[in-house]
């Protein structure tokens, strides 16, 4: 009577053991699959980040190049993209964007590589001179400027200016936009009155 009784606590203990073994591997597989999807995420996160910081560079550029130059209030016609390789090769077109948040359908704007950034189709690493691995992007930054019409006072021009920059692949898109107003540079007289 007494082996009964011994035997059915050996296989109790066993059973048991088996349960805690297949409980630990089925923790063991999601922590890893826990920790992969994390990585996941942490590469996107660092391609949209790229991606949007290359959108603003372009949107930064436009509007800088709009607070320094005197442009034409009504725009030219932009059926296609040209590279900026000069501030000479700016353009305002007369249109705006009928979906910015599409680059595809954008038909004409302007190519612009900051200074220092890597621009590779496709994308990948390169070895710089350190022998150490930077990033390409998968494509220049783009933007497209637009003159919107005149402000409420009638006097200020208003400009619509769009940047897209892409991270290390062309999936990896960010769209930024900003409305800009531009001050005349010839003023109303009226109703000032000298000082006496």
């Amino acid at each position: 009577m007494t082996s009964r009784c011994v035997w059915r606590q050996h296989g109790i203990a066993l059973v048991s053991a088996m349960l805690i073994l297949v409980m630990l591997t089925l923790l063991a597989l999601s922590m890893f699959r826990g920790f992969g999807l994390q990585q996941k995420i942490a590469g996107n996160v660092l391609e949209k980040s790229r991606a949007f910081e290359a959108a603003q560079s372009a949107l930064l550029y436009g509007e800088f190049w709009l607070s320094e130059n005197r442009v034409a209030n009504t725009g030219v016609p932009c059926t296609t993209t040209i590279t900026i390789a000069s501030d000479a090769d700016m353009r305002v077109c007369d249109t705006p964007l009928a979906t910015p948040s599409d680059p595809a359908s954008w038909g004409g704007g302007s190519t612009y590589t900051p200074a220092g950034m890597q621009v590779k189709a496709g994308g990948g690493a390169i070895l710089n001179s350190n022998s150490n691995p930077d990033i390409n992007y998968a494509s220049a930054p783009a933007l497209h400027i637009a003159y919107l019409g005149l402000g409420p006072n009638g006097v200020d021009a208003l400009y619509a200016v769009t940047g897209v920059g892409y991270g290390g692949s062309n999936t990896s898109a960010a769209v930024v936009q900003s409305v800009i107003r531009k001050t005349a540079d010839v003023k109303s007289l009226i109703g000032l009155e000298p000082k006496r």
